[in-house]
């Protein structure tokens, strides 16, 4: 399976959409080939169907009982990829799409494109100020807040303080120094 996914690389991998509509479906292909096959996954049924093949100079072989009106391929990119166009969808094209390539007598199966088609889409929730809920406070115990791999945690703080550390001690010889020079000009201030 992993084997094949590395050939067939096939996206989206879910579609929902409304009925009448209509939806794409691409496959991209790292093999040579004589051209790719498009099945579908009926879970309701328990049928996989053959729905059309195209081979590299572009003519499509059908399966039976399946519209040519209604599933056409494209191909682009010089044979590496390829599209299902899918129009008028209805409920009854629900199912799982697959594009296959044959190597030595077997099929490879791309990852699968799982397709929903209902008849509305659900509307997104309307977005209304909800009021803050004044929830309590979570008490946390200090073995909790000492596990707790933050800000606070050892890893952060003591190389922190490390470092703040020496740098307070770097300024002690530069601050006395600083003190020094400015104690000798005073002095020579008022000498004068």
């Amino acid at each position: 399976g992993f084997y094949a996914i590395l050939l067939l690389t096939q996206t989206p991998e879910h579609i929902l959409t409304q009925t009448n509509n209509k939806t794409e479906i691409l496959c991209e292909l790292k093999k040579e080939h004589t051209g790719v096959y498009w099945y579908r996954w009926s879970q309701e049924r328990q049928h996989f169907e053959f729905l059309v093949f195209s081979n590299t100079l572009g003519k499509a072989t059908y399966g039976p009982n399946v519209s040519q009106d209604k599933f056409r391929v494209h191909e682009e990119r010089s044979h590496s990829s390829y599209s299902l166009h899918i129009r008028h969808l209805h409920p009854s094209d629900n199912g799982t799409y697959y594009c296959s390539v044959s190597q030595s007598s077997q099929l490879l199966l791309g990852s699968g494109t799982q397709l929903s088609v209902v008849d509305s889409l659900p509307l997104p929730p309307k977005t209304t100020q909800t009021p803050v809920s004044k929830k309590p406070v979570p008490w946390v115990t200090k073995s909790k807040a000492a596990s707790r791999k933050g800000p606070c945690s050892p890893l952060v703080w003591i190389p922190l303080a490390t470092g703040a550390l020496l740098l307070l001690l770097g300024l002690v010889p530069a601050a006395h120094h600083l003190y020094r020079l400015r104690r000798r000009l005073w002095l020579r201030i008022h000498r004068q």
